[in-house]
């Protein structure tokens, strides 16, 4: 094998590719301009519903209480809500987005809390929906403070202490670093941008250097030249390679600077900070992770390419990628769900056993024997990626399909 053929091959691709227009946007411009649109923009946009949701004054409707004034007026006066007429369709209101929850009193509210029974309150909303939830959140806190307000009233009438139905409180204490606490939220998506980045980064570039040179008829040209098709399609693999990690390395550049401008800007929040602003992630554990997923890229450069080629232009190759983004997807997606955790069965699955490994570099947690596992058998998969590539460039029914 010529390593200086497949140099020659490669820096020919790789210049061609850098002439490209559309090869320098998907490559540089998108991924450096995307996290931070992703990242910034998101946070900005959820935080802009959020906020007008929070001040709207929801409608809510109240279903019976005429026999119960008291809590009627209470509930007529309350700023946090507004009470509108009751309405035997109040569901279909509810669903149709018209008010945005229903709260049904019983019949002798307030005299049955005089008997000492319990009656119970229900509170009809829209599941899922923000503004409803809300408006669930408004009424039941108002519930509650009704409850407390007449359990005080109980206790000091019988000469009790207001504490003695509460002998002791329960708070949470979080013990974790702020890198784990971010590594258990956010390590759960990194791995599958990275991916994802990796993958997309490739698409481009293995289509046009395949069916695109079909497409353009320079196949034959370059079959021509004194280099063996084994060279050829390695220095074509390598210049995909180049590009899926490129891709991947500006994206997270990207949003690491993001992070840090973030973190920067919001500096004088004090001990509110999120987790996510106070954490450091280490390097050591980004090299690892770029480490982890090198294989990944191999893997994914080499099948995009030996599946585009069978192509015969460049729109039939995009119809034989799209599909395999959902299969690659569906793994990354998996090691996102809540439950999910790294065992040997998982270390053997390709882009799951990756995607759950850096999840767990991101924290800091270096399990030594999964990563070997993983990092061997990604490896694996990859040669069997590349070797299946060589062996569609030495096929002339592939080559020359029209």
């Amino acid at each position: 094998m010529s390593l200086r053929n497949i140099g020659i091959v490669y820096r020919k691709e790789l210049t061609d590719s850098l002439r490209d227009r559309r090869t320098l946007v998907s490559m540089i411009v998108v991924p450096i301009l995307l996290m931070p649109l992703l990242t910034i923009g998101m946070g900005v946009l959820t935080a802009k519903i959020i906020g007008e949701a929070m001040k709207e004054v929801p409608l809510v409707m109240v279903l019976g209480g005429e026999d119960s004034p008291g809590l009627m007026e209470k509930l007529g006066n309350l700023r946090t809500v507004q009470v509108v007429p009751a309405r035997p369709n109040y569901a279909d209101l509810i669903s149709d987005k018209r008010i945005r929850a229903a709260v049904e009193i019983p019949r002798g509210f307030e005299a049955a809390q005089e008997r000492g029974e319990t009656p119970i309150v229900e509170i009809d909303i829209y599941e899922g929906e923000l503004r409803s939830t809300l408006a669930a959140h408004r009424l039941e806190r108002f519930f509650r403070g009704m409850r407390d307000t007449k359990v005080r009233e109980r206790l000091m009438a019988r000469g009790l202490p207001p504490n003695f139905i509460r002998p002791f409180e329960i708070t949470e204490k979080n013990v974790a670093s702020p890198e784990k606490v971010f590594g258990n939220t956010f390590g759960a998506i990194f791995p599958y941008l990275i991916i994802l980045l990796c993958l997309t980064g490739a698409m481009y570039p293995a289509i046009d250097l395949t069916a695109g040179e079909k497409e353009r008829g320079t196949m034959e040209t370059i079959l021509c030249s004194p280099v063996s098709r084994t060279h050829l399609v390695l220095g074509k693999f390598l210049m995909v390679l180049t590009a899926s990690l490129a891709t991947a390395a500006l994206a997270t550049s990207s949003m690491a600077l993001t992070l840090f401008g973030a973190r920067t800007m919001l500096s004088g929040a004090g001990p509110s900070q999120s987790a996510m602003l106070q954490a450091k992630v280490q390097p050591a554990s980004i090299l690892a992770i770029f480490l982890m997923v090198l294989p990944i890229a191999v893997l994914l450069s080499a099948g995009l390419l030996a599946i585009a080629l069978v192509a015969k232009s460049y729109k039939e190759a995009q119809s034989y990628i799209s599909p395999l983004i959902l299969v690659i997807i569906l793994p990354a997606v998996t090691a996102v769900l809540p439950g999910v955790e790294l065992n040997p069965g998982r270390a053997l699955i390709p882009i799951l056993n990756t995607s759950l490994i850096c999840k767990e570099l991101i924290t800091g947690t270096y399990h030594w024997k999964y990563m070997a596992l993983i990092f061997a058998s990604s490896c694996a998969y990859a040669a069997a990626a590349i070797y299946l590539a060589v062996k569609m460039f030495q096929r002339e029914n592939v080559l020359f399909r029209t």
